[in-house]
């Protein structure tokens, strides 16, 4: 029989399939920018600290990078599509809990349990995409429209959650997840069709998962202790030990387990490590800049919720534009790295403009063209990393190698949140006692400067990390453009890497 008659023929579905997995993603995206929207109003309406008020963000960040390796190996385990219908269903439910919430307390867990059933809805969503879309330019364009409608969520969340916030109230933000979640969860129930033999049956890797979800949980935690209590603080320190050991022990334990949790083959390969690493560093930059610049425009500019959500659409359109007009239509024609390198830096680039900020700095001249860049260069470099992420990876890894795409993402996001949060803090508090101590007259004057000040101070940070994530997409990434063939149709290597880039085959 010839090889091409062994290959399996596309899902007739699988346009409508994307559909639905892409709705999933919306609602995701769309919740966690909402959320960003609403936490000043949530805050006022529950009593949550200043200190607290991060915790709205990590802790569904820290259930969601804890548990992210878990949910793809239960997706691998257990099946993508079940996965993911269950993961909607429980995202309902969290959401709804949230809307409730009485108390900060309420309102944490429930962000947590959002996070715990995005660990299995994720990896799910996006291991579908890689097993359904195997044709190159079927691929290129699912993961584009794929792309577009989470950048799309973006812009979605930001008005819809100004919208609600202003007429209803901030509750609405959670309890619009709803009928998200229950079309998607339907849709998928009738109309995705997982491809036979790409399970993975092995056991569950039990230490693997406790080892992995306490080791991350730790090093989110270590760097969110730190903006409260400091660097020295020797709880923090113990944090970041034990984050060490705990991982350490993760990568040995790997090696050595008949069916670990996470294969260290999907590691192994220094395109997806580096689409990893600098995913990681990426995200760390993008999400304290969503924070900062809420509270910039609605605290120190006075701007309404709806204004704010519109104010950010510069930033969502040069994502849409990036990914659906120069990511998807290179990434079959062009090497990733000759799009991951430049997008990194060109969001390097908007973001150095949002350095200048000041207390009444224009927003025509300054804040739209840096967001415009930041997006336009994210958007360009989005789509090819999570396409190459996906690329060449056996089924029976594809829910781990998806589950890695998004831990880097949401661990990046809750370390930039406290980072670059703990930063803006010292660099405020540093401003204001040294300008009180000048004898400054305005008080509330001295209070929003020291405030833009700590935030310009983070964004610096922001701007050097989002260099570092280009120097290592160009060093690390080494693939071609991929073939025109279909996933798996060619003989390489076991990996299957030197069939779907055009890259010299080594020998080992």
């Amino acid at each position: 029989m010839s090889k091409t008659a062994d290959i399996p023929l596309p899902d007739p579905n699988r346009w409508k399939a994307l559909a639905f997995i892409a709705l999933a993603q919306l609602m995701v995206v769309l919740d966690a920018t909402i959320v960003n929207i609403a936490l000043p109003h949530a805050q006022t309406a529950l009593g949550i600290t200043d200190a607290n008020k991060q915790w709205v963000i990590t802790a569904y960040a820290l259930a969601f990078g804890g548990l992210l390796l878990f949910g793809g190996r239960i997706a691998d385990l257990w099946g993508r599509k079940r996965t993911f219908v269950v993961g909607l269903i429980g995202f309902a439910l969290a959401s709804a809990l949230g809307g409730a919430a009485q108390n900060q307390g309420m309102l944490f867990g429930s962000r947590a349990l959002q996070g715990a059933f995005g660990a299995l809805l994720a990896p799910a969503a996006l291991s579908l995409l890689a097993v359904t879309f195997t044709e190159a330019k079927e691929r290129a364009k699912a993961f584009g429209i794929y792309g577009a409608i989470a950048g799309g969520g973006g812009a979605v969340g930001l008005i819809l959650g100004g919208f609600l916030t202003q007429t209803l109230n901030w509750r609405w933000t959670f309890f619009v997840n709803i009928p998200f979640a229950v079309i998607a969860a339907a849709g998928a129930y009738f109309v995705i069709r997982e491809p036979a033999g790409s399970r993975n049956r092995s056991s569950l890797d039990i230490p693997g998962v406790v080892l992995s979800a306490l080791g991350l949980v730790s090093l989110v935690y270590g760097f969110t202790r730190a903006e409260s209590s400091g660097w020295s603080d020797p709880l923090t320190i113990g944090m970041f030990v034990a984050s060490g050991v705990l991982l350490l022990s993760f990568v040995l334990t790997e090696a050595k387990v008949a069916s670990p949790l996470l294969p260290l083959r999907v590691l192994m390969d220094r395109n997806r490590a580096g689409v990893y690493l600098s995913l990681g560093l990426a995200v760390i930059g993008m999400f304290g800049l969503f924070l900062f610049l809420t509270y910039y425009l609605q605290v120190v500019r006075g701007y309404s919720p709806i204004r704010t959500g519109f104010a950010f659409l510069p930033m969502i359109a040069g994502m849409i534009t990036g990914s659906t007009q120069i990511g998807a239509r290179l990434m079959t024609r062009v090497p990733a790295r000759k799009l991951m390198g430049p997008g990194f830096l060109t969001a390097a680039v908007g973001m150095l403009l949002l350095t200048q900020l000041e207390v009444d700095s224009s927003y025509a001249a300054l804040i739209l063209p840096g967001q415009l860049l930041l997006g336009l260069g994210m958007g360009t470099a989005f789509m090819p990393a999570m396409s190459l992420a996906t690329h060449g990876v056996e089924p029976r890894d594809s829910g781990v190698a998806s589950a890695m795409v998004n831990t880097s993402q949401q661990v990046g996001g809750a370390i930039g949140t406290a980072l670059l949060n703990t930063v803006a803090a010292s660099a405020t508090t540093a401003y204001a006692t040294s300008h009180a101590a000048l004898g400054a007259t305005d008080p509330q004057l001295l209070k929003l400067q020291s405030m833009v000040h700590g935030f310009t101070g983070a964004i610096w940070w922001a701007v050097g990390i989002l260099v570092a994530a280009s120097v290592i997409a160009v060093t690390f990434i080494n693939a071609g453009r991929p073939s025109a063939a279909p996933v798996g149709s060619g003989s390489g290597d076991a990996d299957g890497v030197e069939d779907e880039f055009k890259v010299p085959v080594v020998a080992h």
